[in-house]
């Protein structure tokens, strides 16, 4: 388990290392086409030490990488904020939003599938305006409503991935708890519900509902986060969110695990229409 920013240097230095010895070159000959030392090489390809945007640049150009996709994504793992506003909006709450959670929607943004066990809460992805506020409200005691509006701004803004070209896939399981749990009051949960269920229709999205009667499952403990990325799956990782932090695990056995643990969770809740309608029916009591 690592924090956010260790992983994604490991990462990017993982997949620039794969594409030095796709291109044929050793490290040293990547040193002479950029002019740096072998060691500078040697140490961005373990991770190490960070690597700047320019200098990822020049190594994509050396190494003959033309594929736009692959180079944003990679240049974004560097921090670069050449991709322009669409991927780096958050910037503009620096002072609000903690490292974690900018780290966090920086992924997020970048992802092209999300796959998420949900125990507690709707999907912030899938949040109304109404139950954002009360779920924000609930985790933090005290806010300040300025910074509490600030909060449920940067959540609403998050949800435009699932609208840009092309979309986010999402993949979300939802524990019957979160269809129950009345967030807000009844009428905001009335809304929500009503919510999910425009969501679901949605192409870019599969909703499924892992109602009570399913028993005890591999979910128990606890809801995580899988994010896959276009171009390479080595860059994909698992989010674990904690109550201050949240940790990234990297290794490829715990993203098979997790994986394996999502596709079982998918066969033991309800297909995708039957979650619609099970949630359609919770709706007319809530």
């Amino acid at each position: 388990m690592q924090n956010g920013p260790a992983v994604r240097r490991r990462k990017l230095g993982a997949e620039l290392r794969t594409l030095r010895t796709g291109a044929e070159l050793t490290s040293g000959d990547a040193a002479r086409l950029v002019g740096w030392h072998q060691s500078k090489v040697s140490r961005i390809e373990t991770g190490a030490s960070g690597v700047k945007p320019a200098d990822v640049r020049l190594l994509l150009d050396a190494y003959g990488v033309r594929d736009r996709q692959l180079r944003e994504l990679l240049m974004m793992l560097a921090g670069s904020e050449d991709a322009g506003d669409r991927h780096h909006w958050w910037h503009a709450y620096r002072g609000v939003l903690p490292p974690t959670y900018r780290d966090f929607i920086s992924l997020e943004s970048q992802a092209s599938g999300m796959r998420t066990l949900e125990t507690t809460v709707v999907p912030g992805l899938l949040q109304t305006p109404e139950y954002a506020r009360a779920v924000t409200r609930a985790a933090v005691e005290g806010m300040a409503e300025e910074r509490l509006d600030t909060l449920v701004e940067v959540r609403l803004a998050r949800q435009d991935v699932l609208r840009t070209e092309p979309p986010l896939r999402l993949d979300a399981v939802l524990d019957e708890a979160v269809l129950r749990r009345e967030v807000g009051g009844p009428g905001v949960m009335a809304r929500q519900l009503y919510r999910l269920q425009e969501a679901a229709l949605l192409p870019q999205v599969r909703l499924q509902v892992l109602p009570f009667g399913a028993g005890a499952h591999i979910g128990l403990t606890g809801a995580f986060v899988i994010f896959s990325f276009p171009s390479t799956s080595d860059l994909d990782v698992v989010v674990l969110d904690q109550l201050t932090s949240s940790l990234y695990l990297e290794r490829k056995e715990d993203l098979q695990a997790y994986s394996e643990a999502f596709d079982s969770l998918r066969i033991h809740a309800l297909s995708p229409e039957d979650s619609l309608d099970y949630i359609a029916g919770i709706a007319d009591g809530a």
